[in-house]
């Protein structure tokens, strides 16, 4: 299995929607931030971020463009992702906004295939979504 991120599949906040359960699940999957608004659970619809009018006057797609990033709500969703998840949304931010959307992509790709069927992991989750294998500890 080969796993390949599109660049689309990063949202505002940093996210990529490719590693959420909802995007990675069989039935009634979630086509990500900028996918369409009826396949999203009604949070995800509904997002403060990415219905953000200070994003929108930024001009950029991503939250580091913003005069007031991080604001309260980046840092509120980066807090409870770091807890429960060990991913950074602020970090991701960083990283492309320094080295560009490919370059995170990429490194993307790398840390979070599979090491046992080359699958994308879920960062909701704890083991493969595809083989079972339990995810190793990921760093931030």
């Amino acid at each position: 299995m080969s796993i390949h991120i599109d660049t689309s599949m990063i949202a505002p906040c940093g996210m990529n929607c490719a590693l959420c359960i909802g995007y990675i699940r069989d039935r009634n999957p979630c086509a990500g931030c900028h996918g369409p608004d009826d396949t999203k659970p009604k949070h995800c619809a509904v997002c403060r971020i990415k219905n953000c009018g200070h994003l929108s006057d930024s001009g950029s797609p991503f939250c580091f463009a913003c005069d007031i990033f991080p604001c309260a709500r980046v840092k509120q969703l980066d807090k409870r992702y770091r807890t429960k998840y060990g991913m950074s949304m602020i970090e991701n931010l960083r990283m492309i906004e320094t080295g560009g959307l490919e370059s995170f992509v990429r490194r993307e790709e790398e840390r979070w295939e599979c090491p046992e069927c080359g699958g994308l992991l879920s960062v909701h989750r704890d083991s493969c979504p595809f083989c079972g294998s339990p995810k190793a500890e990921q760093t931030t």
